[in-house]
């Protein structure tokens, strides 16, 4: 069955769409007479095969698992990777030199985002990912290779950074492609549902590092671990990459696409879009996605990248519980997703991502105290109280930043944006945070981050549209039955 059909609906009220041509109707779903009734008043809908849809859904959440394994393995074997590659009797100065590296790959992030995403507005939406799944793949492999400071001397550095490099660059064209195939797929009333499992292939990715992460450290000793068991974790992404390449490959275009490229081909729209158009035609609604992925980036990469290390090196807490205790909030995070994502649809993204600013904002600095308390209860409901926030955002965003922009540049606009975002406060975090905690001596410091980022983020979330339940931006409605289209032409009547 093809991925979707075209049949009569109810016009989104959006200009550019009054002079698409309809799209013909699938000969699986075959017009009734009253169907066939006042044609100059039927207009597009799009009705998903739900067969496709899952496939996609799925596709897109395991490789999205997949690359954010190869990606977060680095956070959580920070500490080892300090010794290797960075050897200094400070502690901290080996932490920020890592941490300096992994802040390094989102400089290049918006490049890739400029790369990428305009291709996925160009060629389509299910090539890019795949091209960005393998080049993850091979930067994180090459990282197990490298040899260490003590073997190559100032190579070794230079090797990762360029390793990470090569991460960040294709890193900067996956959520934007990723959240833009979902979003097109879904039908609009489970958009959030369904754009939720983003997220939740992203949390399956980070427990797989950080398991495994956890595994090494208590199965080996430290000399193996340094020696070569920090090698593991990075050589397993490329089986993974050739894993998460054939599902992606196997993928069909979205309709919001499938629809751009017919109108094309007919001469009704150029296929090309300028990358100024996607910057400056959009730059209200990109200081917006820039406003939006900081609060949500912040929060993640402090969470979930940061906190290990904070753990370890701050508060001397023991490593091998330290994962542990993340590994179980983000077990608790996967386990709520899916409801949190059916909350976006049933009361909008707006409200959920709004409860989430205002929790940071009034409760960062209680979680952080009670982590600071020590004993492993006060630091599970701490951490667990971050993360339960967090899922407002990661339960909301992969449905809410694809509809602030229409399908002509979503990929471009969505990429770019949130590539900027991430480069010059999400990637970051844990670089600032750990610098403010050199130079002030405050261990509140997390705490004080967060909540800045929640303030900006409530800001945006008050100048953001609702797109619960709604059209995407210049595209029909999309519906799961044809009884669902008929319902919307019988009330455009």
């Amino acid at each position: 069955m093809p991925p979707y059909t075209a049949a009569p609906s109810q016009h989104d009220q959006r200009s550019q769409q009054q002079n698409e041509k309809r799209s013909p109707q699938s000969p699986q779903s075959p017009q009734s007479p009253q169907d066939q009734q006042d044609p100059q008043d039927q207009l597009d809908v799009t009705v998903t095969d739900p067969a496709m849809v899952n496939r996609a859904v799925k596709a897109a959440a395991l490789g999205n698992a997949m690359e954010w394994f190869d990606f977060g393995v680095y956070s959580y074997i920070a500490v080892t990777l300090g010794h290797v590659f960075f050897p200094s009797a400070d502690p901290t100065a080996q932490l920020l030199s890592t941490f300096g590296a992994f802040a390094a790959a989102f400089l290049v992030r918006p490049f890739g985002g400029m790369v990428f995403g305009p291709l996925g507005d160009r060629i389509g939406r299910q090539k890019v990912p795949a091209v960005t799944m393998i080049m993850m793949a091979a930067g994180t492999f090459a990282i197990g290779l490298i040899p260490s400071y003590a073997t190559i001397g100032v190579w070794a550095p230079i090797l990762l950074l360029a390793a990470r490099l090569v991460q960040g660059f294709s890193t900067g064209g996956e959520y934007g492609s990723a959240a833009t195939f979902v979003a097109e797929y879904a039908p609009d009333r489970k958009r959030g549902f369904l754009g939720s499992f983003l997220e939740f292939g992203t949390l399956a990715g980070y427990i797989g590092g950080a398991g495994l992460v956890t595994l090494l450290t208590a199965l080996m000793s430290t000399d193996s671990l340094e020696s070569w068991g920090w090698r593991i974790p990075f050589l397993i992404a490329g089986p993974m990459g050739l894993i998460g390449l054939y599902l992606r490959m196997r993928l069909e275009e979205t309709p919001a696409f499938a629809k751009l490229a017919e109108q094309a081909e007919e001469g009704q729209r150029e296929r090309k879009v300028p990358v100024r158009e996607m910057l400056v035609g959009q730059w209200r609604t990109m200081l917006l996605c820039i406003a939006l992925v900081l609060v949500f980036n912040v929060t993640d990469y402090m969470l979930l990248s940061y906190m290990p290390s904070y753990l370890t090196s701050e508060l001397h807490y023991d490593e091998t519980h330290g994962l542990l205790v993340v590994l179980a909030v983000m077990a608790l995070m996967m386990a709520v997703h899916p409801f949190a994502g059916r909350l976006t649809d049933r009361f909008g993204r707006r409200p959920v991502i709004g409860a989430g600013c205002l929790g940071f904002l009034l409760l960062s600095v209680p979680a952080l105290m009670l982590i600071r308390q020590g004993s492993l209860l006060a630091i599970a409901l701490g951490m667990a109280a971050f993360g339960l926030l967090l899922v407002c955002f990661t339960s909301s965003m992969p449905s809410a930043l694809p509809a602030l922009f229409p399908t002509r540049v979503r990929s471009g606009s969505l990429s770019i944006g949130f590539n900027i975002s991430v480069s010059v406060f999400g990637g970051t975090t844990p670089l600032v945070i750990t610098a403010l905690i050199g130079a002030t001596g405050n261990m509140m410091m997390p705490a004080y981050y967060v909540m800045a980022a929640a303030v900006i983020g409530g800001i945006a979330v008050f100048f953001m549209p609702e797109s619960n339940r709604r059209p995407l931006p210049g595209s029909p409605p999309a519906v799961e039955t044809q009884a669902e289209a008929r319902a919307l032409r019988a009330a455009a009547r």
